[in-house]
């Protein structure tokens, strides 16, 4: 496994209708590098958002799905979410704060 930085850990928000409800409880949901661990994302997201203090992280592996082209059979990418719980007295993430 090569090296990973943290700034490749966190991939992109996951912006979906549940993880918008979890943000009043300072619960964040990310798209993570498949090799990440729960180590690597929470001092990944200490990083990156200053202030953001991690109570917890919990990861999820998305299975590939299979899809199809006519003829041809294929397969989505695998991917990882990790949901990402901050403390209370720590700052809110600011880059959810305009959705």
């Amino acid at each position: 496994m090569a090296s990973i930085q943290y700034y490749d850990v966190i991939l992109k928000p996951l912006v979906t209708e549940k993880s918008m409800a979890g943000m009043a409880e300072k619960r964040y949901c990310f798209l993570v590098h498949p090799e990440a661990n729960k180590t690597m994302i929470k001092e990944a997201v200490e990083k990156m958002f200053t202030g953001a203090k991690v109570k917890s992280v919990n990861t999820m592996n998305r299975p590939t799905k299979t899809k199809r082209r006519g003829m041809t059979v294929g397969q989505t990418a695998k991917s990882k979410k990790a949901i990402v719980q901050l403390t209370a007295d720590s700052k809110e993430i600011e880059i959810f704060q305009g959705l």
